[in-house]
């Protein structure tokens, strides 16, 4: 079988030359069955936040392409980002990327993807009308794909927002964005292919996408996908492809992005209180396999691995291997089902699941609640370590840290006594011969 490969459609390249950074997925669109955690992004709106958001209108008509694009354009930004890296061997080297995003207030806010800006040590942002920024990371969700970007203006005009819930399989859409982050400002379209196409990653998430064969290519990531009517309905952040080896079929126009309604809130959230709140109920499930619906003789439904010990879950009574198969009205097929059912929920709702357990069926109302994330985690967990490192003098033969302003082969060891001593080699050759004696 052909390997497959979902590519982050971000474009990113070190000193010399351009290449895509791809983010290899396991095969879960075709059946692999991953366990997701239930602590998923709150959905709502961003007029809090103040953007340009309205409800959908039965009687409007439809732009085209021509208005979409016109009507957008000057919302849509370019993002360039760069940082330092180090390679296996020890070399540093400066890596450059570019994406997209789009304007969310008028005072600078802007969405992007998290893969676009991760990592960086500079964002800037560029507007159509050739205006550049430095752009400040506020805040992201890694699980989500979604960052929020500040820029320093005034007067910007905002994207309209739609409702992703609205979507039907064949609506028109388009996406501007920057394809090889040399392309600015393109305008491509296509249909809406598919709703809810589960992807797992390779972070182990399952991210629920809108799937479409309008043409998103690195570059494109963290732009906007638009309706007919130029709204907002989706952030798109990955495109399907093959491993490039020889005879293998090719594959185009297989694109994904990010449901606006499951992000838009938790967006906001990052805005006004500078972290993420989620609905939580504490149970990580997974879709029926073949052999739990032979044993329990029921179809589909979604599979209790682990209850988190004094979540809402625990408290109201599911336990481990119990299968959901209804949440109020709507039934759960799958994981994702209920992923999406948890993370439309407001915190305080309660929810009537509809539990298999050992042969018998129940009722269990179970109160969602909400649960803290930091908006900056990598951040904050990288500073703890440099904390927790520069309190801790290297041990007798322990390798410390690398000596400030000197060649990639310059460490500090330990001499026992919290006293450093100092190794000047310049080459790996000289490395392996200080240390292993040849």
């Amino acid at each position: 079988m052909s390997e497959k490969n979902f590519e982050i459609a971000n474009h990113r390249s070190n000193k010399g030359g351009f290449h895509m950074k791809k983010s290899t997925v396991s095969a879960g669109l075709f059946g692999k069955i991953i366990a997701v955690v239930l602590l998923c992004c709150l959905v709502g709106g961003f007029a809090a936040a103040g953007s340009n958001s309205t409800a959908l209108a039965e009687d409007r008509q439809p732009l085209t392409p021509a208005e979409v694009y016109e009507q957008n354009v000057n919302s849509t930004v370019g993002i360039t980002i760069s940082g330092q890296t180090t390679s296996r061997y020890g070399y540093g080297y400066t890596f450059q990327a570019a994406g997209s995003g789009f304007i969310i207030t008028s005072d600078g806010y802007i969405l992007t993807n998290y893969h676009v800006i991760a990592d960086s040590e500079k964002v800037t942002v560029a507007t159509y009308d050739n205006e550049t920024y430095d752009a400040k990371v506020i805040g992201y969700d890694e699980s989500n794909d979604i960052a929020v970007l500040k820029i320093d203006a005034e007067g910007l005009k905002p994207v309209t927002l739609g409702d992703s819930n609205s979507l039907r399989v064949g609506d028109t859409v388009l996406a501007i964005g920057n394809p090889l982050g040399e392309l600015t400002f393109s305008l491509t379209r296509g249909i809406v292919s598919a709703l809810s196409r589960s992807v797992a990653m390779s972070s182990g998430s399952t991210m629920s996408l809108i799937q479409t064969d309008c043409a998103i290519n690195s570059g494109n990531s963290g732009g906007a996908l638009f309706n007919e009517y130029g709204e907002v309905i989706g952030i798109t952040n990955a495109k399907y492809s093959s491993s490039g080896y020889s005879g293998e079929a090719s594959i185009d126009n297989i694109g994904f992005a990010i449901p606006i309604n499951s992000v838009n809130r938790i967006v906001t959230s990052i805005i006004e209180n500078g972290y993420i709140l989620k609905p939580y109920i504490g149970v990580t499930v997974s879709s029926m396999s073949e052999e739990t619906a032979n044993i329990t003789g029921i179809k589909s439904g979604a599979v209790v691995h682990e209850v988190t010990e004094d979540a809402p879950a625990a408290r109201a009574g599911i336990k481990a291997h119990d299968v959901i198969t209804k949440v109020d009205d709507t039934v759960i097929s799958s994981s994702e089902d209920l992923v999406k059912v948890i993370s439309d929920t407001e915190p305080g709702s309660v929810l009537r699941f509809h539990v298999y357990r050992q042969g018998k069926e129940m009722e269990i109302d179970v109160t969602v609640e909400s649960k803290t994330e930091s908006a900056t985690k990598h951040e904050d967990e990288a500073a703890a370590a440099a904390d927790e490192s520069a309190n801790q003098a290297p041990q007798d033969g322990q390798r410390g840290q690398q000596a400030p302003g000197q060649n990639p082969y310059y460490y500090e060891y330990g001499d026992g006594n919290g006293n450093g001593n100092y190794w000047g080699g310049n080459s790996m050759e000289d490395f392996f011969r200080y240390f292993f004696g040849y």
